[in-house]
């Protein structure tokens, strides 16, 4: 079968443009019948070293320091928007000014605010778009889905979520820009709760109204080295930086049916290491699903009298395209390339696909009423951000 090429370029060459470089190469392995071919054609790092070594790295056509040739180059098709938040506002009009279709990782700016300015220039310009929020396919996140449509839980009454990740839990861990409200916005309300609420909707539907609360529980971390290492890095004991966003955030929602749910994240806890997950209850059962543990699913019914693990296998969906075997482990890199190749289909259907930039706006309504309770002590109703 010919396919059709399409050129993807690629801004932000750290951890995360790494791997959706990767994704891109894996996707067309991974699902061959696919109508288009991702090509790889240029690449784009502030620090230019880091963008050469990508380019030889992943076989980019070229590499370069300034994100505007990618957006201008006639062969771009795609502008992959892997780059700090600061930057997300500036890329992504540029692109959808340039009639550039958009891949953006999550939160979609540094604020709710931004991402319905992205949002709006990406629908008046007709560009199709697509977010990084990985986690929704996951095999068994997935197979889940699948139950709840099914009617498998009854009616759903409840719904926690939440997203604990000890990235920060050490003190010395470096002032990235992600602890820096100037150019990541919000700390884990964007980081994480993003993906949290993403999930929420997406099983469960729209949240209607929040109220919760944020805390910043270490404010002072080491100076990160520009260019070097990660949000993970640990510094020494050289200068410190004021942190200027929030550590923690939590919230109660109502969703609408009624259901009710509390959703919970935090970048500096004890014990979890990157523990995203729900549980989610009906009249008739519940469903349990644990990040670090994603290769399993625990489901409980009243006839079963408890919680029945289930493991991942080729009977749920996407897992045959990475391993024959049932109990044979996937991984979250393996869930980046499930995400390319989604949004590659959509771009040869020319269809917008889920999640886009409407369900990025989706979840900045919901953030920004989490917000805004911070302030008011009070619930706040989910509203309209254009």
């Amino acid at each position: 079968m010919t396919k059709t090429k399409v050129g993807i370029g690629v801004i932000g060459m750290g951890w995360m443009g790494a791997v959706h470089s990767h994704a891109y190469k894996q996707a067309a392995h991974r699902f061959p019948e696919g109508a288009l071919e991702p090509e790889l054609v240029l690449c784009a790092d502030e620090v230019e070293e880091r963008a050469k070594e990508a380019q030889v790295r992943f076989g980019f056509a070229a590499s370069t320091g300034d994100w505007r040739r990618v957006v201008a180059d006639p062969r771009v098709q795609v502008v992959d928007i892997a780059a700090p938040n600061h930057l997300h506002l500036e890329i992504a009009l540029a692109a959808a000014a340039a009639g550039k279709h958009i891949f953006c990782e999550k939160p979609v700016g540094r604020s709710p605010q931004e991402t319905a300015q992205i949002a709006r220039a990406a629908r008046q310009a007709g560009v199709l778009s697509w977010v990084g929020y990985n986690y929704r396919w996951a095999p068994l996140v997935q197979h889940s889905l699948a139950l709840i449509r099914a009617g498998k839980l009854g009616r759903l009454t409840h719904y926690r979520g939440r997203f604990f990740a000890g990235y920060a839990s050490n003190p010395k861990g470096v002032l990235s820009w992600r602890f820096q409200r100037e150019q990541a916005g919000s700390g884990v309300l964007g980081d994480l709760m993003s993906h949290v609420v993403d999930m929420a909707q997406m099983l469960v539907g729209p949240i209607q109204s929040a109220v919760g609360n944020g805390e910043c529980f270490i404010p002072q971390r080491p100076l990160a080295i520009p260019g070097k290492g990660t949000h993970f890095s640990v510094g020494g004991d050289g200068p410190l930086g004021e942190v200027s966003n929030e550590d923690y955030a939590g919230a109660l929602v109502r969703f609408s049916g009624p259901v009710h749910g509390s959703l919970e994240v935090c970048r500096v806890i004890q014990g979890p290491q990157c523990q995203m997950a729900f549980e989610v209850h009906g009249t008739e059962g519940a469903l349990r699903w644990d990040f670090e543990r994603m290769n399993e699913l625990e489901f409980y019914t009243p006839q079963a009298g408890g919680y029945t693990r289930i493991l991942g296998g080729p009977e749920h969906p996407f897992h045959a395209r990475f391993n024959p075997g049932p109990g044979v482990g996937m991984g979250y890199e393996d869930l980046k390339t499930i995400e390319a190749q989604q949004f590659l289909e959509s771009l040869a259907l020319k269809q917008q696909g889920q999640p886009g930039l409407d369900e990025a706006l989706a979840v900045a309504r919901v953030l920004a009423a989490m917000e805004r309770s911070w302030e008011t002590r009070s619930w706040e109703e989910v509203r309209a951000l254009e």
